[in-house]
């Protein structure tokens, strides 16, 4: 059994040497589908995540006014905690809030440390999302204290529309190119048959089963989708750890942030991988049924 396998391997690799352009031109169809599709898993996973994150994220960011001293600050505090549905209140001064931008955004912010132009601010948490909107405009008619109040409604609006249609049209744009890259490969195999069909036809004389025919060509296909797989892996690592260094940072500043690099690069290297290897068997055996019976 182990042997026949070993062979069956041998048989597939010597079958992508010789059929030369045919295996690259899979090859690559491979390659565009799993990027297009690695991209898009990418943007649907991450707009998932802060769109979570805005939900869990449920606070409001009351500035107070400049001229507010320490007293004033303890009667707004007092005030905000009499809103219903208020859960928490914390205080962050507008030298916390600098080091925060700093730290985001690095040294450019540094030469506000001696005319720091931002404001006190108190961070409101709800106890449900939909009282948010409702917290919010309670503190921002507390004009005394208040210099303005907000949750970031137009990014958060924003950000969830974006979501609902990434998923939608992810989601069909991948099965689209699923199907493309299946049917690309299939025909390549096809081909391989076809040109292979009088040494097939030998094969089932002499007694061969359709299984020991088969395996060569389900494995070719197996090779094609796994090589197919080695660009858009490189490609995740390097595109996606650069999208986070430049975009987390601006997201940051909303207490939000895209999936960390590491583990999730790992999770994606092995579904591409499995998603190729799949694309690439599916499509072989597409391929072979109108040649051999199943």
């Amino acid at each position: 059994m182990l042997r026949n396998f070993s062979q069956h391997v041998l048989e597939s690799l010597k079958s992508l040497r010789r059929n030369g352009w045919m295996t690259v031109s899979s090859i690559t169809a491979v390659t565009v589908t799993l990027t297009l599709l690695g991209v898009f898993l990418v943007i649907i996973l991450n707009t998932v995540k802060l769109a979570q994150d805005m939900e869990n994220n449920v606070e409001v960011s009351v500035y107070v006014n400049y001229e507010t001293d320490e007293d004033g600050k303890k009667k707004l505090k007092n005030q905000l905690e009499e809103i219903p549905h208020v859960k928490s209140i914390s205080y962050s001064s507008k030298d916390e809030e600098l080091a925060r931008v700093q730290e985001s955004y690095g040294d450019s912010w540094n030469l506000f440390d001696q005319d720091n132009p931002l404001l006190d601010v108190f961070i409101v948490h709800a106890d449900d999302p939909e009282y948010v909107e409702d917290i919010t405009k309670r503190a921002d008619s507390m004009t005394e204290y208040v210099h303005e109040a907000s949750y970031g409604e137009d990014l958060s609006d924003k950000i969830f529309a974006i979501a609902q249609r990434a998923r939608t049209w992810g989601l069909i744009s991948s099965i689209i190119l699923v199907v493309i890259a299946i049917f690309l490969i299939s025909n390549t195999i096809r081909m391989t048959i076809l040109t292979r069909k009088q040494e097939i036809q030998i094969m089932r004389l002499v007694g061969a089963k359709n299984g020991y025919i088969r395996w060569p060509f389900f494995l070719e296909g197996g090779w094609i989708g796994l090589f197919g797989a080695v660009i858009p892996i490189i490609l995740m690592y390097t595109g996606y750890n650069k999208a986070f260094e430049l975009i987390n940072p601006i997201l940051e500043r909303s207490h939000y942030s895209l999936l960390q690099p590491g583990s999730f690069n790992w999770q994606m290297s092995i579904l591409l991988v499995v998603l190729g290897v799949v694309i690439g068997s599916v499509g072989s055996a597409f391929s072979m049924r109108r040649f051999l019976k199943f």
